[in-house]
């Protein structure tokens, strides 16, 4: 059996001191971080971006499934990807954790190696937060803190019409890989002493639990001096949030079915499961894409990177969200996303 250490035997302070103790300041704006009342931070003059975000066990993650490192790792991931669609850079993330008695320290250990392996990866510091107890279940709240040269922070409210729409990496994996979980825990549930059946669908499995944030693509606007026109990262399905931007923006949109990019395995794996890959994509959710829209003047620049689709163009607000399917048939796009209050 693995060594258990009880959390309360270090008390709140102990608890504190042991997941922090080998942090490491990474970026000249932290002047202070973890150990005294609050943080402070110089930015030098940038503008500030400022992102937070709540998972609570049995609403956004089952721990059945999920590894704790994992967790860890997503936990922060999901926020960069906000400061990202400001077209912002992170620096800084506080982690505030509510915890029960059924986690020992070694599974929070296992949490927080997955936290920090994503500050490493995303050269972010960790310089605050909060723990306390739960009743039940396991509450995790991280705020994320990026910054942006002046004037180049990107909204969801100034797409215009005639402008391109287009969208970084593929979608409708993550819900592929959700829908897969789901189904093994199922299964498991039913039929005690059954071994789980992946089918080896490593990438449609990591896309769900081990997101990673569009860092590259904030990279390629910068080093080509692109500068979109509007943006917000895929949480919800990519009709939700290019929804988003039609209603903060007062227009409408077109999207092409055959332009929308989707993995080669998730549209095997769909067709296997009996699911549309489209729908995947326009519904699933959690593939923490970008979805930007750019100038036309700009589309020989994006047209070059292989990591960006151009899914569509931006039309008048009378017109709405339309999808053209592979036919030829016009189809209004609706919201199926995430909702937060079922």
């Amino acid at each position: 059996m693995p060594e258990r250490t009880e959390i309360s035997t270090l008390g709140e302070f102990g608890l504190i001191d042991h997941l922090t103790k080998n942090i490491e300041i990474k970026n000249a704006s932290t002047i202070l971080g973890i150990g005294d009342d609050a943080a402070i931070l110089d930015h030098f003059g940038k503008q500030v971006v400022v992102t937070t975000d709540m998972l609570v066990e049995g609403i956004h993650f089952d721990l059945m499934y999920t590894p704790m490192k994992h967790l860890g790792y997503k936990s922060v991931i999901v926020n960069l990807s906000d400061v990202y669609a400001m077209n912002a850079t992170p620096q800084q993330i506080t982690l505030s954790i509510a915890i029960s008695n059924r986690f020992s320290l070694e599974a929070l250990d296992e949490f927080y190696e997955g936290v920090y392996t994503a500050c490493e990866r995303y050269n972010v510091d960790l310089v605050g937060g909060n723990t306390c107890s739960s009743q039940k279940g396991f509450i995790i709240s991280v705020t994320a803190i990026g910054e942006v040269d002046a004037d180049k922070f990107v909204k969801r409210s100034t797409a215009k019409q005639g402008d391109l729409i287009c969208v970084s990496g593929d979608l409708g994996a993550a819900f592929l890989g959700l829908t897969i979980l789901e189904r093994e825990k199922k299964i498991f549930l039913e039929t005690k002493g059954v071994q789980p059946d992946l089918e080896n669908q490593d990438y449609i499995l990591s896309r769900f639990l081990k997101p990673e944030a569009r860092k590259d693509i904030i990279e390629f606007f910068a080093e080509d001096k692109i500068i979109p026109t509007s943006m917000i990262d895929i949480s919800d399905g990519l009709s939700s949030e290019l929804l988003h931007i039609c209603k903060q923006s007062k227009v409408g949109c077109t999207v092409y079915e055959d332009k929308i990019p989707v993995n080669d395995f998730a549209r095997q794996f769909a067709y296997k499961l009996e699911l549309d890959p489209t729908a995947c994509a326009l519904s699933g959710g959690e593939d923490y894409e970008l979805l930007f829209t750019i100038h036309q003047n700009d589309y020989n620049k994006i047209a070059v990177n292989d990591n960006i689709s151009i899914i569509g163009h931006i039309t008048e607000e009378v017109e709405g969200g339309i999808l053209i399917t592979r036919g030829g048939n016009s189809h209004k796009l609706t919201a199926q996303g995430w909702n937060a209050f079922p």
